[in-house]
């Protein structure tokens, strides 16, 4: 995907021409945001991690990490800390998409129902892998959610995502309920026009991430504590949910800081050729680590460590396919398949030839 995560939208139309620092551009006129896709490689890394013991069917070990000492780690650092972000991603980059489509196609919302569905599509299939897919909660929440909220005010919109959040922790605890919440807010930063900000300030992100972590610290704390066995559904929900979301604030706000010091590159390189083929990636994840429980009998459920080198593995390997790949070819091959199927028309793959490109200059 490009400026998207599994299953956020695409920033660009089919990409004509360069912009002048290199950043590919979109017939809009938008230059890709490549923040964006150095956020959504980071927890790309992540959801891999805290998703390889359910995709191998190792029970819920992990949602239970914040009690077993064995675990505590990856539950205080991992375990629904990244999510919120590619949610949030989600509704950015579908405002991104609604703001490109206006532009250019007289039924810009027609635009993005076709790529909710096709979404559902990529969901559905790979539901027949692991009942855990994302793509599925993702497409029926934008399709129920954001579709309709793209006839409201920003002010509205920004509203009913704090209210949906709220209500979330309040009635369910949080988890995936805060899914529709998220895709709001994120859509309400765009049409405020942050995000054509996000790479332009270091204060910003240092105030917000440190207020963040003021609050995450306590919340941490209180996770790792030993809960009582009659603590209710909604209590325990609550002590994963709250500092997962606070956590996952201050891992986006320290990125963005990150990104404004001579780190920049090196993220970049690191980090953006698994962002921006995101939607390839979490669906390849999936098929690996399946090959890897069952075919070569890994010990996921027993050993962390089998978990994080396998992990290490897949990200190699993925690494490596997409720098490749993306030398060549604009976008992910799914990224690709659905883009086509999102403007009915086919895009160009390739990257044009250095004579095209100044030709077009």
């Amino acid at each position: 995907m490009s400026n998207e995560e599994p299953g956020a939208v695409s920033v660009e139309g089919p990409v004509r021409a360069r912009g002048p620092g290199g950043g590919a551009r979109g017939s809009s006129g938008r230059q890709r945001i490549g923040a964006l896709d150095v956020v959504r490689g980071f927890a790309l890394c992540g959801i891999l991690v805290a998703n390889v013991q359910p995709i191998a069917n190792v029970g819920d070990a992990v949602q239970h990490s914040a009690v077993d000492s064995g675990n505590a780690w990856v539950g205080l650092l991992v375990e629904q800390r990244f999510f919120p972000i590619f949610s949030l991603l989600f509704g950015i980059g579908f405002s991104l998409l609604l703001e490109s489509a206006g532009n250019r196609a007289a039924r810009p919302r027609l635009i993005l129902l076709r790529r909710l569905l096709v979404l559902l599509g990529f969901g559905l299939v790979h539901m027949l892998l692991w009942r855990g897919d994302v793509l599925t909660v993702y497409a029926i929440v934008g399709l129920l959610v954001l579709l309709p909220s793209t006839w409201l005010p920003r002010w509205a919109v920004a509203g009913l995502g704090v209210v949906l959040l709220g209500a979330s922790f309040v009635v369910y605890g949080g988890g995936s309920t805060l899914v529709p919440g998220l895709f709001l807010l994120g859509s309400a930063l765009t049409r405020y026009g942050v995000i054509d900000r996000i790479d332009r300030s270091t204060h910003v992100p240092t105030v917000v991430g440190l207020v963040l972590a003021a609050g995450a610290a306590p919340a941490l704390w209180w996770q790792a504590q030993p809960h009582p066995g009659d603590l209710d559904t909604l209590g325990f929900a609550l002590t994963l949910a709250v500092p997962g979301l606070l956590l996952a604030g201050v891992y986006v706000c320290a990125l963005l800081v990150l990104l404004r010091t001579p780190l920049r590159p090196a993220m970049q390189v690191v980090f953006a050729p698994l962002g921006r083929m995101a939607l390839t990636n979490y669906l390849t994840a999936t098929v690996l680590v399946l090959v890897a429980a069952r075919v070569l009998g890994l010990p996921l459920s027993s050993s962390w460590t089998a978990v994080f080198l396998l992990a290490a593995a897949i990200l190699t390997v993925q690494w490596l396919f997409s720098t490749l790949w993306l030398r060549r070819y604009r976008q992910g091959p799914l990224e690709w398949l659905w883009r086509w199927a999102t403007w009915a028309r086919r895009p160009p793959l390739r990257h044009p030839s250095p004579l095209v490109i100044t030709h077009l200059k």
